[in-house]
C-alpha cells in the first residue's frame, strides 16, 4: 500500500531508471558512481515509499516488474525534468551545446553520416555528438529508457511518448545485377517485383518491412530469395552475385555502386520510398532544440540531391 504523503527521492528515482535500463546493479552504480550497497538502498527505499516492487533480481539476471515498466515512464520524465532544471540553472540549457547520444538505423547511418558530421561540425561546432548505430526497435527502447537522446529512423514509429519530426523522404532504387534486362529502366512497374527473386533483411530491419509493403501496395506476392542479409552491403554483394534483387534508399545508391559492380532501375511514378525523421522523448522538454537539430539535419541531406526534404524543414 502506497503512502500518499511519500515524495520520491531523486536518488530513487535515478537509481531506478539506471537499473532498468543496465538489468545490472554493478553497472548501474558506476553509472551513477554510487556503491552497490547505496544504489540498493536507494531503490528499496523508492519501492517502500511507492508500495510496490519495480525490479527483480535472481542470481542470474535483472528484470523490471509489470509495476515497474508501468511507472518507468514517468521516472525517466521527472529525471529529464531535474537534469534540465540543473542544466537551466547552470547556464548549460542548450541540448545543442555538449553531448548528445544520437542513434541512426543501419540503413541510413552509413550513407548520411559523413555528410552531416561534417555539417553539423560546422554549423553546430558545442554540439559533442556520440553515435550509436542499431536496428528500430532497439533504438526505440533506448530512447525509452534514457540510454538515447535522439534517433534518426523511419517514419511512423507509432510509440507512444515519442515525438516525431519528418525531416526528408527518399525514393527506393531497385538494384540489380549489371548484366539484368531491367538493368538501367527508368519506369519499372512495381509489380515486376513477382518475377524477381527478392532479397531481403532480416528480422528487425524495417527495410525489410518496407520493401515487403512495396510489393503489398504492388498486389504482388514476390518470390523471396533464400539470402536474408544483415546487412544491406551484404544484400547487395549477394545481387553482385547474382543472387537476386533487392530495394535500396536513393542515398545508397552512390556509395552501394561505387565499385561497378551492381546496376539500378527506378520505378514509375509516383515511386516507393520511405519517410526519414528524428525522434525523441516528449518528457524530454527539448522540442525547440531537438526540431533545430532536425533542421540543420534536413538541410544537410537535401543538399546532397538524394531526398526530398520536408516541406516544414524548408525555410
Amino acid at each position: 500500500m502506497p503512502n500518499r504523503t511519500y515524495q520520491p527521492s531523486v536518488t530513487g528515482l535515478r537509481a531506478f531508471v539506471a537499473i532498468a535500463k543496465r538489468r545490472h546493479f554493478g553497472s548501474a552504480a558506476e553509472d551513477l558512481d554510487l556503491s552497490q550497497p547505496t544504489l540498493s538502498q536507494a531503490l528499496s527505499a523508492l519501492e517502500a515509499g511507492l508500495g510496490m516492487q519495480l525490479v527483480e533480481r535472481t542470481t542470474r539476471r535483472v528484470f523490471v516488474t509489470p509495476e515497474g515498466e508501468r511507472l518507468l515512464p514517468k521516472a525517466i520524465a521527472a529525471v529529464d525534468a531535474v537534469d534540465d532544471l540543473v542544466a537551466e540553472a547552470s547556464g548549460r540549457g542548450d541540448p545543442l551545446s555538449g553531448g548528445l547520444r544520437l542513434g541512426l538505423i543501419p540503413t541510413v547511418a552509413p550513407y548520411i553520416l559523413p555528410t552531416v558530421l561534417r555539417g553539423i561540425g560546422e554549423r553546430l561546432p558545442s554540439l559533442e555528438l556520440q553515435i550509436i548505430e542499431d536496428q528500430t526497435g532497439r533504438l526505440l527502447r533506448q530512447l525509452r529508457d534514457g540510454s538515447l537522446d535522439v534517433a534518426i529512423m523511419a517514419l511512423p514509429t507509432v510509440e507512444r511518448g515519442l515525438t516525431e519530426i519528418p525531416m526528408y523522404t527518399e525514393d527506393f532504387v531497385l538494384a540489380l545485377p549489371v548484366r539484368h534486362p531491367l538493368a538501367g529502366r527508368r519506369r519499372v512497374d512495381p509489380a515486376s517485383l513477382a518475377d524477381l527473386p527478392l532479397l531481403l533483411l532480416d528480422e528487425g530491419h524495417c527495410l525489410r518491412d518496407q520493401a515487403l509493403e512495396v510489393c503489398r501496395l504492388a498486389g504482388v506476392a514476390p518470390e523471396l530469395g533464400q539470402t536474408r542479409a544483415a546487412s544491406l552491403a551484404t544484400a547487395v554483394q549477394c545481387v553482385e552475385g547474382g543472387l537476386g534483387v533487392t530495394l535500396i534508399p536513393q542515398t545508397a545508391v552512390a556509395a552501394e555502386t561505387d565499385g561497378g559492380s551492381l546496376a539500378t532501375a527506378t520505378f514509375a511514378r509516383p515511386r516507393p520510398g520511405r519517410r526519414i525523421g528524428l525522434v525523441f522523448r516528449e518528457s524530454a522538454g527539448r522540442s525547440d532544440s531537438y526540431r533545430t537539430l532536425a533542421g540543420v539535419i534536413a538541410e544537410i541531406v537535401d543538399a546532397t540531391g538524394d531526398v526530398q526534404r520536408e516541406q516544414g524543414m524548408r525555410e
